[in-house]
């Protein structure tokens, strides 16, 4: 193991060069636009976080890491940076421009996000606990030449390879190994680009994209999950994401401290790219602490231990962690982002007596994650706690990055805005403006027409708006379920069930869960009339084992009934149906 890290660290000597960071980028040929005349001008891009951080501090710690063989893996911002730049020159050298990643959160997802953008290409960042059938219909769509995945995984690209066989893929096998034995491709792909460099002059990060030559292309597509039946992508642009970045590092406090900022990896890179916090900690010069899978004991290890200060999770994760055997209170504070679904006042209670301060986000894949904050103002200290935390529980307001949060009055004409009015009580859906709003869907200009409607970008939830600017969400159009941060669509969940070959028609809305905060429960009709006792757990059965339904999206219970409550234009009334999941049978 020391002699393939010495090697990566030879070969890291080469990249020195007098010009380590590349200056602004040049002005194109035929560019009209006026910033690039201006001296007091550089495009933004977030890649350009890992060698600014390498400059500055080349020996600090930038990842922790138990691998897939068990072994301690820390990695500096020198080396960090130095594989990042050869897998940017790997792709360069094979042209590669559209790269997926199937993987959990390792050091080799962190270095590909920086990798991809340097080489000028787009990272597609997909969740690996969709259907195989997902998954390749994503990576077809985004029209990926390679995919990087980790070796857990590879078998979940089974169906994608028979469509695309030509299309090459890049296995990490996640060891703490480089050379040899123990590494794989990942690893032979570094070394190949770093050799790549040295024999094209030595120019190191000068001729890669640390910056982009246009700040409005796209750096990224992040894809929605499970709201709609099929995914689509969200163009991230490297304005957006730097801006995004920027605003987490202040908004989660990750520079707030006197020692660096350690953040734990529990929310998945994946989702809206990590919330942009791959780039975010970066930025400080934090260090990573990559978690290949949710294990309880080993985070409270981790916050114990190693002392890390901050991390992101839904609140199904801080319900859990609050609940494990080895939760205690912590001798320091730990900043928890909350977000993915509306969280409770009673789980921040519990979260602040462990000293896991809560900051409380809400945001969606089309808004680089967060974009709102419930800001905690002084004078809730000396209010009833109850009214403290249920304050807290609201999600606030607008971005530093952005433009104030809108709530507006629903059912209007197309491109109408018209403000509910702020006194807490009138229910209207939420809207946002400003830089961190994503560009639109790839290859849907209708969706994108549809989310940009009157010229805001449309969340699709329902809030009311408080005298003092802050926005609470109170219910969720389109009636997505939010079940441990994975959205569910009741729209296509319901379409998958109504498949089975008894089923006639299929209602589906969330139930309150403990461990998960929603989940799917599903009532079905069938097609002779009958009242079967078995058939829901028959079609729960199937759907796990026979239906193109991914794991997390099958529903616990299924429930079989005479007819659906419907409106007089045949649309299931949803809100029926969730008074019934409440054991309220005789709501009409």
């Amino acid at each position: 193991m020391v002699g393939a890290r010495d090697r990566l660290k030879q070969l890291a000597s080469h990249f020195t060069t007098a010009n380590p960071i590349p200056g602004p980028a040049p002005i194109q040929p035929g560019d009209s636009h006026e910033y690039h005349h201006r001296h007091n001008f550089h495009t933004l891009s977030p890649t350009f976080f890992l060698p600014r951080a390498a400059l500055i501090e080349p020996e600090a710690t930038a990842i922790y890491h138990k691998t897939a063989n068990g072994k301690i893996l820390q990695r500096s911002y020198l080396e960090t940076s130095d594989r990042a730049r050869g897998l940017a020159y790997y792709l360069k050298k094979h042209g590669y421009k559209r790269v997926g990643i199937l993987a959990t959160n390792t050091p080799a997802f962190l270095e590909s996000i920086f990798g991809i953008a340097a080489a000028g290409s787009i990272n597609v960042a997909i969740n690996y606990r969709l259907k195989p059938d997902d998954i390749s219909y994503i990576f077809q769509h985004a029209e990926v030449d390679m995919i990087i995945a980790d070796l857990e995984f590879v078998g979940l690209l089974d169906d994608f390879k028979k469509e695309r066989p030509n299309v090459p893929i890049l296995v990490d096998n996640d060891t703490d190994a480089t050379e040899g034995e123990l590494s794989g491709p990942f690893d032979d792909a570094v070394l190949e680009g770093l050799k790549y460099d040295i024999e094209k002059g030595n120019q190191g990060w000068a001729e890669l994209e640390a910056q982009a030559g246009n700040e409005e292309d796209v750096l990224c597509l992040a894809y929605t999950s499970g709201t709609t039946a099929r995914p689509k992508g969200v163009e991230y642009t490297h304005r957006g994401a730097y801006l995004a970045a920027m605003g987490n590092v202040i908004e989660s406090g990750l520079n707030y401290h006197t020692g660096r900022a350690k953040y734990l990896w529990t929310l998945p890179m994946f989702h809206a790219m990590g919330w942009t916090f791959p780039w975010s900690v970066t930025a400080v010069r934090g260090t990573h602490y990559c978690l290949r899978k949710i294990d309880y004991p080993e985070i409270w290890r981790l916050l114990k231990e190693e002392g890390v200060t901050h991390f992101n999770a839904a609140p199904t994760v801080n319900t859990l962690l609050c609940a494990a055997k080895e939760a205690e209170r912590l001798p320091h504070p730990v900043r928890v982002t909350v977000a993915a679904s509306p969280p409770s006042a009673w789980l921040f209670e519990q979260m602040t007596n462990l000293n896991l301060q809560p900051v409380h986000v809400y945001g969606l894949t089309e808004t680089y994650g967060p974009i709102t904050k419930g800001y905690h103002m002084p004078e809730w200290d000396v209010i009833p706690e109850k009214e403290k935390y249920d304050r807290m529980a609201r999600q606030g307001h607008g971005f530093i990055v952005g433009l104030p949060v809108r709530v507006i009055k629903t059912e209007q004409e197309e491109g109408v805005l018209i403000d509910v009015e702020r006194n807490g009580k009138e229910i209207g859906e939420i809207v946002f403006q400003g830089n961190i709003c994503a560009k639109g869907y790839y290859k849907d200009a209708e969706a994108t027409k549809k989310l940009w409607e009157g010229g805001v970008n449309h969340s699709g939830d329902l809030a009311v708006w408080f005298p003092d600017g802050a926005i609470k969400i109170l219910d969720r159009a389109k009636d997505i379920i939010i079940s441990g941060g994975e959205n569910i669509s009741s729209v296509a969940l319901e379409a998958m069930l109504s498949t089975h070959p008894e089923v006639l028609e299929v209602g589906v809305c969330a139930v309150a869960d403990s461990h998960w905060g929603e989940r799917p429960k599903a009532f079905v009709t069938t097609k002779d009339g009958t009242n079967s006792e078995t058939l829901g757990q028959e079609v729960i059965q199937w759907a796990k084992e026979h239906s193109h339904i991914s794991k997390f999206m099958v529903p616990r219970e299924v429930e079989v009934v005479p007819e659906l409550p419907k409106t007089s234009t045949g649309k299931i009334k949803k809100n029926i149906l969730r008074e019934w999941a409440r054991g309220n049978r005789d709501a009409k």
